[in-house]
């Protein structure tokens, strides 16, 4: 059928462009947005398997577990809206692709003013990222002392070193509850 064959010469496209890590539902997607082919994604499932691509993986990167993470306290609950600058920081990453490579932004912003004070871009996700941007973030800005630094519980933000950089900067760490995105709604919101 010619028409199958059209559209398989443009999922082939699509898969292309973006890695070959896209699944049937955002294919879907993509040819209704971008060519106007309006199919269901049972279709171009089928037409992906006919073509002998893979599924897009739901495996997620294995992590590790520390059991030395201390305590990962809320003290912000969602109070996002301070009285005055330097009073609460919070803290997240995003990646971005560049020419076909990917980079991991890890941003630091005051909720006073939601400015982002403080980022650093790298090669690699770890916590010299969150540690440069937040180092960034301090140097920058006149803090006093009891200042709160809200993110979540990834490993970047639990690690010995980042909790030793802050508590040398007298700096009280907070997390949103494991799996809870809308305890740190405004780094999220700003992604």
């Amino acid at each position: 059928m010619k028409e199958n064959l059209d559209i398989k010469r443009i999922i082939l496209q699509i898969y292309s462009d973006y890695d070959k890590c896209l699944g049937a539902y955002k294919i879907t997607y993509l040819l209704s947005r971008d060519y106007g082919i309006n199919i269901s994604v049972g279709r171009v499932y089928r037409l992906m398997q006919s073509m002998s691509l893979p599924k897009m993986s739901t495996d997620k990167p294995r992590r590790t577990k520390h059991h030395d993470q201390g305590d990962c306290d809320n003290h912000l609950h969602q109070e996002f809206n301070q009285k005055a600058p330097n009073l609460v920081w919070a803290s997240d990453f995003t990646y971005i692709k560049v020419n076909s490579k990917w980079y991991y932004l890890c941003i630091v912003m005051d909720l006073f003013s939601r400015k982002i004070i403080g980022w650093h871009i790298a090669a690699n996700h770890n916590v010299e990222l969150t540690m440069s941007a937040f180092n960034k973030a301090y140097k920058s800005r006149h803090v006093q002392y009891g200042l709160i630094f809200h993110s979540d519980q990834g490993s970047e933000y639990t690690a010995f070193a980042f909790r030793n950089l802050l508590d040398s900067c007298n700096v009280v760490q907070s997390f949103s509850k494991k799996g809870y995105p809308f305890d740190n709604a405004c780094c999220e919101s700003f992604f």
